[in-house]
């Protein structure tokens, strides 16, 4: 009878070690995510990744919790950049790095600002074109190999001959060759097709098209259609069959306007869209990422001689006065808005800096926080995992000095980094 006692005694004591295994952060001001004020004096119950408990006041803890002191700290949820490059990071002379980077130099790198960016505050990521080696690092994260965001990628941009993503523009003609799916380039309805199956066979999670010009290749045209309707058309259609959302990069009305009408998920820059293309985004749905940080930088950094090559510098010079007031523009007419930021075309780490430019246009920051978390988590189709503070939800929570309704800026240096259960940044 005794050893029975016993037995029961100590099955008690291990449950109650069990459910006493959790996080208890306490938090001075709470942004959820979901309403529109901040709360205060919250507390924040998180049991291995997952938040179990959004409580009024600062709980108790029980024995063998391990409480988390952000009674002076704004928690929010982690936040979400829907437009980075993690192979990359812009510096004069980088057009060269094609041609003498391997693929091993360029995973070394690309874990390096994958850590930078989880630093900064970024939980999650949508990678937007690579060469492939960003779906190597998603799962070297997703194994815990490396310290990074949870990424979603499209691996390789789908570009049209010459297009912005075509990896052989600027080639000398006798080493150019005649890129085709496999390398990410279409021609016809039947390229499209398969350029999409190629990417899934290659373990994308998404789809990125470049539907104009750009910026940063090199070519002439920044704006021109690259795409014809039936072809962005069959992209979708084929990327819907894998489950693919699709994003197109677009700077020039009419291939974003084709974008749009062929179904694409989201519009990636989105700097001259005119009053047609507006409402053709709240027609259909569409999200638009603006990237006004990429745009602004890509100037400063063409007034430098020598930064990017010739063909560039006109590009970025016109891009830069354009792209902000794009923004509030579209904005104010109700297009729904996901946070993105193009980091690699600037450093990484400084994506924060994209929320200083939505408020200075007229963006509340409520809703400059609301667009990098609950509408980003929507974007990425986790809205039921990640983007608010919940019960249920992923533990991906965030944390700055000062409360960022009052001050944005704080935005640019997160003191508390938790993802996925785990505490990576505690000052």
């Amino acid at each position: 009878m005794k050893k029975q006692y016993a037995f029961l005694i100590s099955l008690l004591c291990l449950a109650t070690f069990a459910q006493a295994q959790n996080t208890i952060l306490h938090c001075g001001t709470l942004i959820d995510g979901i309403g529109n004020e901040a709360r205060r004096e919250m507390t924040i119950v998180v049991s291995k990744n997952r938040i179990t408990g959004v409580e009024k006041g600062y709980r108790t803890p029980g024995a063998g919790d391990r409480v988390i002191d952000l009674k002076s700290k704004t928690v929010m949820p982690g936040l979400i950049d829907c437009h980075v490059h993690l192979e990359q990071e812009s510096r004069r002379g980088a057009a060269i790095d094609r041609f003498q980077l391997n693929p091993a130099d360029v995973a070394y790198m690309a874990a390096g600002y994958a850590k930078t960016t989880l630093m900064a505050g970024f939980t999650t990521v949508r990678d937007l074109g690579g060469s492939g080696v960003n779906i190597a690092l998603r799962n070297a994260i997703n194994r815990g190999m490396a310290v990074g965001p949870r990424i979603f990628t499209c691996g390789k941009s789908i570009a049209t001959t010459g297009g912005h993503a075509d990896p052989t523009n600027g080639f000398r003609h006798d080493i150019a060759g005649d890129p085709g799916p496999y390398e990410g380039v279409v021609n016809s309805v039947e390229d499209a097709r398969k350029a999409v199956r190629q990417r899934y066979k290659e373990g994308a999670d998404m789809i990125k098209i470049t539907a104009t010009g750009g910026v940063l290749s090199l070519a002439v045209n920044g704006l021109n259609p690259q795409f014809s309707e039936e072809e962005i058309r069959a992209i979708v259609e084929t990327a819907k069959d894998y489950g693919f959302p699709v994003a197109a990069h677009a700077h020039g009305a009419e291939g974003m306007k084709r974008a749009i009408r062929a179904g694409v998920t989201s519009i990636e820059h989105g700097t001259y869209m005119d009053d047609e293309a507006i409402e053709l985004f709240k027609k259909m749905g569409t999200y638009y990422v603006p990237t006004i940080i990429a745009g602004k930088s890509v100037a400063d950094s063409a007034r430098i001689f020598g930064y990017y090559q010739p063909v560039v510098v006109p590009k970025a010079l016109a891009v830069g006065p354009v792209i902000q007031g794009t923004f509030g523009k579209a904005y104010k007419a109700g297009v729904k808005i996901a946070f993105g930021t193009d980091a690699g075309v600037f450093t990484h780490g400084q994506n924060a800096k994209e929320f200083q430019y939505m408020t200075e246009v007229g963006m509340p920051p409520m809703a400059a926080i609301q667009s990098a978390t609950r509408v980003a988590a929507e974007l990425v189709g986790m809205k039921d995992q990640l983007g608010t503070v919940e019960t249920g939800k992923l533990a991906d929570l965030v944390a700055t000095g000062e409360n960022p309704l009052q001050n944005i800026k704080t935005l640019m240096q997160v003191r508390f980094v938790m993802k996925d259960g785990v505490v990576y940044k505690n000052e």
